[in-house]
């Protein structure tokens, strides 16, 4: 007899605690193998592919794309197949020690949740009644996408025998929206949910979640506080869906996006930095003609070409060895400044999903061919779609190229947790007095944001004068080689 297995949406690291459907990669009826990816996801970090660690059939899929899931809800529901003896399971016999195929092998897949060599011995049981002639499709309730009719299961799915069809009830109480007592538990998963709601004021008893199981999304909790008119429990509270927005007195319609993904992300971290970090910002003008000489010289001599932001990411890490504050972080909870002995280095990357800043690692021990080789990747990597968590985490130091724009300066804001960011505007012909005379150079803008609690402006100063010298003359950077 098949079994099924609810898989459901892990902990994808960093923190996250919610991802939004993008692209289902599986049908209802089809079968997966063990570690393939069956949806794409966005998190606040990045686009990633998750693999389900059970082999057999798909029985149901839990949300349409664009529907937003907590960590810990349901993705999909697996049917896997009965062993080769064609003995049920018994209670005592956990999957992976004679249960069924596809399960037994275990995923190699590490996302926080499961991933282990050997299935865990635990699993959400669901119950399945075996099927009669008379017996009518099994349907599930609530807003899955299941199968209505029987699915068909491979007997054992590591054989190479023809799939014998195999009746795959599911249980529609596993799947109904729970009914809660007054004083019974709130289905809610994720703490941010829980701490919007309590710092509003708002009683989560008295929502029904549009999720999963009736479970209470962050977009109930939002419904419900932009309609404060509504009495507390209404339905017109409760059963508010994620796409309708009632517009507060005397506005104006208009189109309204909402702050999710790469984009709200983007938002909270920004809000973020602004509220705690009292920021200041200098700027400088610099002559870059030596430096764009430089890069031609070395270009024509042969090898992998050399990229303008490998350079200035060079001359960033020089100036930081020289001026420490500014690779470092405060801890406002012990009250200390953390200095740190490596730089990794975010740099911003415009992509069609937004603003991200990817990561070099150890972006002081990288020469410019290397620097230039990784900054290619994570550029390609952010415009695919492709970048992972830990790509976009863990930086100590940001370099922001807005010239790229065709903009001369700006004032950027400070990429909380770090302690500052160098703006670079683009290159552009000018009049500077060079040697004594009136002479047409390539002129660039210089920009510092830093955290005036990391130092002084004495110290800034003297970076971004560091900086500017490096690239009036790149020579200065053979005294730190």
């Amino acid at each position: 007899m098949a079994q099924v297995l609810e898989f459901k949406l892990p902990d994808l690291g960093e923190g996250l605690t919610e991802a939004e459907i993008v692209r289902w990669l599986v049908q209802v009826g089809d079968v997966v193998a063990v570690d393939q990816p069956v949806v794409e996801v966005e998190t606040a970090k990045a686009m990633v592919e998750v693999p389900c660690p059970y082999g057999g059939v798909v029985t149901a899929r839990f949300g349409e794309e664009g529907t937003e899931l907590p960590v810990g809800a349901p993705l999909i529901t697996v049917a896997v197949g009965a062993p080769a003896s064609g003995d049920a399971l018994g209670p005592a016999d956990p999957p992976g020690r004679g249960g069924p195929a596809g399960a037994s092998e275990g995923s190699g897949n590490v996302l926080v949740g499961y991933g282990t060599s050997e299935a865990p011995a635990r699993r959400r049981r669901v119950r399945s009644v075996r099927p009669t002639p008379a017996a009518a499709p099994a349907t599930t309730h609530g807003p899955s996408e299941a199968a209505t009719a029987p699915a068909a299961v491979p007997h054992a799915l590591s054989s190479g025998a023809a799939p014998a069809p195999v009746a795959v009830p599911v249980d529609a109480d596993a799947v109904r929206a729970p009914h809660r007592a007054p004083d019974g538990p709130v289905p809610v998963i994720s703490p941010l949910v829980r701490r919007l709601a309590r710092e509003n004021g708002l009683d989560l008893r008295q929502l029904t979640g549009s999720g999963p199981q009736g479970l209470i999304l962050r977009a109930d909790v939002e419904n419900a506080l932009r309609a404060p008119a509504a009495p507390v429990g209404s339905q017109a509270v409760r059963s508010l869906p994620d796409t309708v927005v009632t517009p507060a007195p005397g506005t104006a319609d208009g189109r309204r996006i909402p702050l999710k993904g790469v984009r709200g992300a983007v938002a909270d971290k920004l809000s973020r930095s602004r509220r705690e970090i009292p920021d200041a910002t200098c700027w400088v003008d610099a002559d870059a003609t030596e430096l764009m000489r430089a890069r031609a010289a070395m270009n024509a001599a042969g090898g992998p070409k050399i990229s303008l932001l490998a350079l200035l990411a060079r001359i960033c890490t020089a100036a930081l060895v020289r001026f420490p504050e500014l690779n470092a972080s405060v801890d406002t909870a012990a009250r200390e400044i953390v200095q740190f002995d490596h730089v990794h280095l975010g740099f911003a990357a415009q992509t069609e999903r937004g603003l991200v800043v990817p990561v070099v690692r150890d972006a002081h021990a990288r020469d410019a061919e290397s620097l230039t080789a990784e900054f290619a990747r994570l550029t390609e990597a952010g415009r695919a779609g492709r970048l992972t968590p830990a790509d976009l985490t863990g930086g100590t130091f940001t370099l922001n190229n807005y010239g790229v724009f065709g903009v001369d300066g700006s004032t950027p804001i400070v990429n909380h947790p770090e302690a500052a960011m160098l703006g670079v505007g683009r290159i552009v012909p000018k009049p500077w007095v060079h040697e004594g005379e009136l002479a047409v150079r390539q002129v660039v803008q210089l920009s510092l944001t830093f955290d005036h609690r990391v130092c002084d402006g004495g110290t800034a100063g003297g970076f971004l004068r560091h900086v500017a010298d490096c690239v009036e003359q790149p020579a200065v950077l053979l005294r730190t080689l």
